[in-house]
């Protein structure tokens, strides 16, 4: 008798419960991008659904860290910011949106979500989206919660946003509505003037199911 064959055959069965294992965790991890059923700023893209979009079937691609460094520090913070780019919320803020997101903190929402959106208030050169002066903020709702209101603000012109996380005093207001029934998508015409180069668009959805609002940073370039 084969005094190792008890070894081997422990070793097989172990690397073939390891492999099993990381092909189910392979194939959930997408899933949980859609898992939550919320929504957020496709068009232009927020900051998580950006780097999903551009990054979600290869985020483990080193090309990331020069093609898109702002991106690859928040994957590599916390990739479940992406796969959840639809889940950046608070809930109970009571429209006191200031004192429940302090300055620096806007584009994670007040570091939500037990921080995991935080690196996405990073200052840098996120990648920008091409608008004119005249735009129309897209966003998707996976579950359809309608609106209460959506707050539109732009970046002060003079603002260095890759120089510095973004602040209150920082921004204004371009755009408010009024409610929006229940759907998937929604469109907020916005018209500004006097804007030129990098900004960012931060949209605030205050949902109507609840006490819930969305904080969205999309990086622009107006045109």
């Amino acid at each position: 008798m084969d005094c190792h064959a008890p070894a081997t055959y422990v070793r097989r069965r172990l690397a073939l419960v390891l492999s099993t294992l990381a092909a189910v965790l392979i194939t959930l991890i997408p899933m949980s991008g859609t898992a939550a059923a919320h929504g957020s700023v496709i068009d232009p893209a927020s900051r998580a659904y950006g780097c999903w979009q551009r990054w979600g079937s290869d985020f483990q691609n080193p090309a990331m860290a020069q093609q898109d460094p702002m991106c690859w520090q928040a994957w590599q913070a916390n990739p479940n910011a992406m796969w959840n780019w639809n889940g950046l919320y608070r809930n109970g803020s009571g429209g006191n949106f200031q004192a429940a997101i302090p300055d620096g903190q806007l584009c994670s929402g007040g570091r939500t979500e037990g921080g995991r959106y935080n690196a996405l208030d990073t200052a840098g050169a996120w990648k920008t989206a091409n608008i004119t002066s005249n735009f129309t903020v897209k966003l998707y709702d996976q579950a359809s919660h309608g609106a209460d209101y959506f707050k539109v603000y732009v970046s002060r012109q003079g603002v260095d946003t890759t120089a510095q996380p973004l602040r209150w005093s920082d921004l204004q207001l371009v755009a408010q509505t009024g409610r929006y029934g229940p759907s998937q998508n929604y469109s907020i015409p916005v018209s500004t003037s006097g804007y030129t180069g990098r900004h960012v668009v931060y949209t605030i959805w205050q949902a109507s199911h609840m006490d819930q609002t969305y904080f969205l940073c999309s990086d622009v370039n107006f045109g």
